[in-house]
């Protein structure tokens, strides 16, 4: 299993604090049946910058002391940026790394409360420079919560998404578990990642996440889910179904 999602990089972010957490967060995921791991560090957000070149060097690292502990993962680099303006610009300069580095898939993470209004333009500007937008975990943005058609605007034209595990398995509450069900009902989201930060309150969660999925969707969604992530490790392109409108409930009969 690919995990295209997580904060294994040694005290660069809010994730693994030093190279023992790294250690024991390699040895959960292996535990979980990941095989590979594409580590995203937070860049331009709050107070982590992690550019790309850096971020090359601290994967290098960790895959040396892996092999060194014997740990059957392999590390992949990536980055978890947080959008800005001037990221078309970046990723030109070489700041901004894509995922496995020559996927052609970019990370996009939005605020947690709104959506900027030039996002529309800005991911679909990256399109037209052969780069494919992933938004991360959407199921937690409090307008898209509220006005999902955002949503279905962004993936109708071309954006991916990635959902997170935890999410899935209800580890950020129940309207949260309840959206990242209508994404997935609704073709709304491509990939799901563990977004995992440490092995205690952020975990990988992927079996308990791929087995809600089984139960509720069936195992070819299982499938479907895990083939996305090794299309966008090998710079494939990854389709989706039609992405559908989620609907409002009624209340007493008036939506």
């Amino acid at each position: 299993m690919i995990d295209i999602h997580c904060h294994i990089l040694p005290n660069v972010d809010d994730g693994a604090k030093h190279m023992e957490d790294s250690v024991q967060m390699a040895k959960s995921a292996v535990s979980q049946g990941i095989t590979t791991i594409i580590a995203t560090p937070h860049h331009m957000n709050g107070s982590y910058d992690n550019y790309k070149e850096d971020i090359l060097v601290a994967v290098e690292c960790l895959n040396d002391r892996l092999q060194e502990e014997e740990i059957p993962l392999t590390i992949l680099p990536g980055q978890e940026t947080r959008i800005y303006g001037e990221m078309l610009e970046d990723l030109e300069k070489g700041q901004l790394l894509p995922l496995n580095e020559t996927s052609g898939y970019l990370f996009v993470e939005l605020p947690s409360n709104h959506v900027p209004r030039y996002t529309k333009q800005l991911l679909f500007d990256l399109q037209l420079k052969g780069v494919k937008p992933v938004i991360v975990h959407p199921e937690r943005n409090k307008e898209l919560m509220e006005n999902p058609d955002i949503l279905y605007d962004l993936v109708s034209n071309g954006t991916l998404t990635q959902v997170t595990a935890a999410s899935i398995a209800g580890k950020f509450g129940k309207k949260i578990k309840k959206f990242s069900s209508q994404m997935i009902e609704a073709n709304l989201t491509h990939f799901i990642a563990s977004d995992a930060h440490n092995t205690t309150t952020r975990g990988f969660v992927m079996q308990d996440a791929l087995s809600i999925v089984k139960n509720e969707y069936g195992t070819s969604m299982v499938y479907w889910f895990m083939e996305n992530a090794q299309y966008l490790v090998n710079g494939e392109i990854v389709v989706g179904d039609v992405p559908e409108k989620i609907k409002k409930k009624k209340v007493l009969g008036i939506f």
